[in-house]
C-alpha cells in the first residue's frame, strides 16, 4: 500500500502539535481525519489549508475522553474510509497546580483528557487496522520522567501514557500494529501560552539547542515513528525535548 492510500486519524488536530502533524502526514500523501472537540472553525481551517496544498482531509467532531463519543467517531471513520493505517493521539490538556490546590476534579480532568483518551481511542480504532498493521503514536511529555514544580498530576498522567504505550505495543504487536510515543518539553502552542515568558526563557537557556520546540519539530518525530522508516521500533517513548532532560 502506498502512502497516498494510507488513512491517518489525528486527535486534537485543530491546533498545535496535532495540526502540524496532520499537515505533515498530508504532505506525505496520507488522507487525514482531523478530530476536534470544540473548535470547528479551526478544524475546518486546517482542512482547507491541507486541501489548498493538494492534500486530502476531513474534519470529525468527538470528545476523546468520552467512550460513547469515541465509539461513534470510530464508526464514522469506518464508514468513510473502511480502515485506518495511522492513529495519532495528540489531544490533551496541560495543568499545573501546587500540592495544596490539588483536588479530585483536577486529577480527573488531567487523567481523563491525557490518559483515558488514549485508552478509549486505541480500543476503538485497533479493529480498524488491516492485515498489514500500522502505527499508533501517543503524545507523552518529558515531564513523565522529570516533573517540574506543580506538575505532579500532569506528569503522572503522561507517565501513564508511557505505560499504556508499552502495554498496547505488546498486545497489538502480533497484528503488526506498532505503538510508540513522543515526549516533548514546552512547545510553542496555545496550550502552553500561559507559561510566563521569564520561565520560557529560562528553560530555553537550559536546553542544549538554545530554544523551545515548535509544533513542526514534534510533528516530524511523530511522522517518523508512524512511517515504515522505523518499522522495527515499537513500545518506545522518544524524548523530543531538544536535549533538555538528563
Amino acid at each position: 500500500m502506498t502512502a497516498a492510500q494510507k488513512i491517518a486519524v489525528i486527535t486534537g488536530a485543530s491546533r498545535g502539535i496535532g495540526k502540524a502533524t496532520a499537515q505533515a502526514l498530508a504532505a506525505r500523501g496520507h488522507q487525514v481525519a482531523i478530530v476536534f472537540k470544540q473548535q470547528r472553525a479551526a478544524a475546518d481551517a486546517v482542512v482547507a489549508e491541507i486541501i489548498a496544498a493538494g492534500g486530502h482531509a476531513e474534519a470529525f467532531q468527538a470528545d476523546v475522553a468520552d467512550a460513547g463519543s469515541v465509539d461513534a467517531l470510530a464508526h464514522a471513520i469506518a464508514r468513510r474510509y473502511g480502515h485506518i493505517d495511522v492513529l495519532v493521539n495528540s489531544a490533551g490538556v496541560y495543568g499545573a497546580r501546587p500540592l495544596a490546590e490539588l483536588d479530585p476534579a483536577f486529577f480527573t480532568e488531567q487523567f481523563h483528557n491525557n490518559t483515558l483518551s488514549v485508552l478509549l481511542t486505541t480500543r476503538a480504532f485497533a479493529p480498524l487496522f488491516g492485515a498489514a498493521g500500522g502505527s499508533i503514536v501517543n503524545l507523552s511529555s518529558n515531564l513523565a520522567r522529570a516533573p517540574q514544580a506543580e506538575t505532579a498530576v500532569y506528569s503522572a498522567s503522561k507517565a501513564a501514557v508511557d505505560a499504556l504505550t508499552r502495554g498496547f505495543a505488546i498486545e497489538l504487536g502480533p497484528r503488526q500494529i506498532r505503538v510508540n510515543a513522543v515526549a516533548p518539553f514546552i512547545t510553542r502552542t496555545d496550550m502552553t501560552a500561559g507559561i510566563p515568558d521569564e520561565l520560557r526563557q529560562q528553560f530555553a537557556a537550559q536546553t542544549p539547542l538554545g530554544r523551545l520546540a515548535e509544533p513542526q519539530d514534534i510533528a516530524r518525530a511523530i511522522v517518523a515513528l508512524a512511517s515504515d522508516d522505523l518499522a522495527w521500533v515499537t513500545g518506545r517513548t522518544l524524548l523530543t525535548d531538544g536535549g533538555f532532560t538528563d
